[in-house]
């Protein structure tokens, strides 16, 4: 399971810090897919870097933590951050943003797939044999074992980003963290890797977290998810639950400008934009572009808590209904 208590996290620059993850507390549980969504700039993948503990110059912790815990091999783990890296591939591990392009370009797969096995782990065989069982995986996620000769410019954007998921998943971690890992693929690449995701994470029994913007990819695969603006999350409920009743005004915004099939209506984009990270404004964030805001909204911070069974939302309007 993955905890997350107070978050807080900022980048320093030179004109100051810019806060990008603010006052984030959730968890996430074992065993589900769990959706981050939002506008793009909103922190959801510098939340996801502090999930896996990748958090160096410039980016800081300013308070709160990550706590990863649960049972691998009937042995109980616990970490937290500035640990959790401890445990980097066999407890959780992390498919990045763009990561066809992060795999080294003049090193043969093969090479990548064993550095990211413990020594641990391959003490008991020789190389030959974790490299069979390496293209044994390979196999079942319809790549072909002649890949792991081949140097990654040799491949795909498909083919590459089934490597990096091949890597992220072949030592069964409990948690995988996935940021945008269908941007730049085609929509049949797209849809073949969301259903490779969702049968590993069967597979596996563990934990997926899908960091998109997209808000079709959340629909497909998601059980939970968060919606996130400005640094913190506004929303955060069953996935359905959201589609079919959202209860945040951002949230209806999102939903509303989802095209659908048969639906001719035009469809009007979120008016404004977000606030500036570095400087932003008092009280909810969203305020400015909420067509429900009041003196109150603009003035104090909302809290996030429970507004319906299982459904979580910080906004002052939905306070006054509730009471």
């Amino acid at each position: 399971m993955l905890k997350i208590e107070n978050l807080s996290a900022s980048y320093k620059t030179i004109d100051g810090n810019i806060h990008v993850v603010k006052d984030v507390d959730f968890e996430i549980r074992d065993n589900e897919i769990f959706g981050i969504a939002g506008e793009s700039g909103c922190g959801k993948s510098t939340l996801l870097k502090t999930l896996y503990d990748i958090v160096e110059f410039p980016l800081e912790i300013d308070k709160g933590r990550v706590v990863l815990s649960g049972v691998k091999n009937g042995k109980e783990f616990s970490y937290q951050s500035g640990e959790i890296r401890k445990c980097w591939w066999n407890n959780i591990s992390y498919v990045p943003q763009a990561a066809q392009s992060v795999l080294n370009p003049i090193v043969r797969l093969k090479e990548q797939f064993l550095d990211s096995i413990p020594d641990e782990d391959k003490k008991n065989e020789t190389e030959q044999q974790t490299l069979a069982r390496v293209a044994k995986y390979l196999e079942e996620l319809g790549l072909s074992p002649d890949v792991l000769e081949a140097f990654p410019f040799q491949l795909s954007g498909g083919m590459r980003q089934r490597a990096i998921i091949a890597l992220a998943t072949f030592m069964s971690p409990n948690v995988v963290l996935a940021d945008e890992p269908t941007t730049a693929l085609d929509v049949v690449v797209q849809k073949g890797i969301l259903m490779m995701l969702m049968r590993l994470q069967q597979q596996f029994k563990n934990t997926l977290v899908i960091v998109s913007h997209d808000m079709g990819v959340h629909y497909q695969i998601t059980n939970r998810m968060g919606i996130m603006y400005s640094g913190s999350f506004v929303e955060l409920g069953n996935t359905t639950d959201i589609f079919d009743d959202p209860i945040h005004p951002y949230t209806k915004m999102l939903i509303g400008a989802l095209p659908r099939v048969g639906d001719k209506s035009q469809k009007v984009g979120i008016p404004g934009r977000p606030p500036a990270l570095k400087n932003p404004p008092p009280g909810c964030r969203f305020a400015a572009r909420c067509p429900n805001a009041t003196d109150k909204c603009r003035a104090e911070v909302p809290t996030f808590r429970e507004i319906k069974p299982g459904r979580f939302a910080a906004c002052h309007y939905l306070e006054s209904e509730v009471n």
